[in-house]
């Protein structure tokens, strides 16, 4: 019997032949790369445009953070590792990366549940809305999104890595898994880390219901407006975050619901990718596509962007006496 603390582990991946890991390594890294892009084009659109400081966007801010750490857990190191044609991480990596993860995942759940709750009030309670959704409770919610985080985060380590396991350390997953660590277990000492995983799952489970709550009144409020203008506002600013939660919570179950096998399948290289990868790369082309005013400003940003760089070479031109 070995206990944790003695080595690290060896991640399969995604295939055995180095050649389709490099493949399946330069597919993620193009996926990651756009969403390292979208995710910094959201948070920069959102703290330099003055139309864009409503609580609304203050929330998308910090989902873009957060959707950029979620990635980063997993991505980056796959990479290094098929370019390496090496799947060894030391155990502290993986509790690192185990933390990190489940921390992320947590709190996006938690910002959702927050903007959906935002929503709620701005077209339920429109006159209430400057008073309910002031700077102090934007402020305490997003500590609450990474509060509820880490103490989800530093359970789930807790218990998992409290475990002896038996046999060969090998995770067939690109990343640490939970459940895949779990595998490797001597006996039933991760029934610990079951409860746990009960446990926040329900917290997840009502997260959920008080989301679909939440929209089954704004949907009600919005099909009443009189105003076609009105609806298709509302519309605009509510549809893209219920397609981010759809695509979020579908993932996550898809995931944690599919029958696990030793050797990964071709359905569970799919799964994997729409559970951990897809949800912050699409995330910001949803919201930048939906809604109006993040178009409107990104197209300021970028003219402006324009008129400077226009400037700057007139500016050169002049001073060096140079023919354009």
């Amino acid at each position: 019997m070995d206990n944790f603390t003695t080595s690290g582990f060896l991640l399969i991946g995604f295939s055995a032949k180095p050649e389709l890991e490099i493949f399946y390594a330069c597919l993620l890294l193009v996926l990651y790369l756009l969403a390292l892009a979208g995710n910094m084009l959201i948070i920069t659109t959102t703290s330099l445009d003055d139309s864009l400081q409503s609580p609304m966007y203050f929330f998308l801010k910090h989902l873009s953070l957060l959707d950029l750490c979620y990635i980063s857990v997993t991505v980056p190191r796959f990479v290094y590792n098929a370019f390496m044609h090496s799947g060894n991480i030391s155990l502290w990596e993986c509790i690192v990366q185990v933390f990190a993860l489940i921390s992320c995942g947590t709190a996006e759940v938690s910002m959702l549940t927050l903007m959906s709750y935002d929503r709620y009030v701005a077209i339920c309670l429109p006159l209430r809305y400057e008073i309910i959704m002031d700077v102090r409770t934007c402020v305490y919610g997003i500590i609450g999104v990474w509060v509820s985080g880490t103490i989800s985060g530093v359970m789930h380590t807790v218990t998992t890595f409290s475990i002896h396991l038996c046999g060969p350390r090998i995770i067939y997953q690109f990343f640490c898994d939970i459940p895949q660590i779990l595998k490797l277990s001597c006996s039933n000492e991760y029934i610990s880390e079951i409860g746990v995983s009960a446990f926040l799952s329900s917290v997840a489970l009502l997260c959920s219901v008080f989301i679909g709550f939440s929209y089954v009144h704004i949907f009600s409020s919005v099909l009443r407006m009189p105003s076609d203008e009105g609806r298709a506002k509302a519309f605009s600013t509510c549809l893209p975050h219920l397609a981010v939660v759809i695509l979020f919570f579908s993932t996550v179950v898809f995931e944690y619901f599919k029958p696990h096998s030793k050797s990964p399948s071709s359905l569970d290289i799919l799964l994997t990718i729409l559970y951990t990868v897809f949800p912050p790369t699409f995330n910001p082309i949803i919201y930048s596509l939906r809604n109006k005013a993040i178009k409107l400003a990104l197209k300021k940003i970028f003219q402006r962007r324009k008129e400077t760089c226009t400037s700057l070479h007139s500016l050169f031109r002049d001073k060096f006496n140079i023919c354009g």
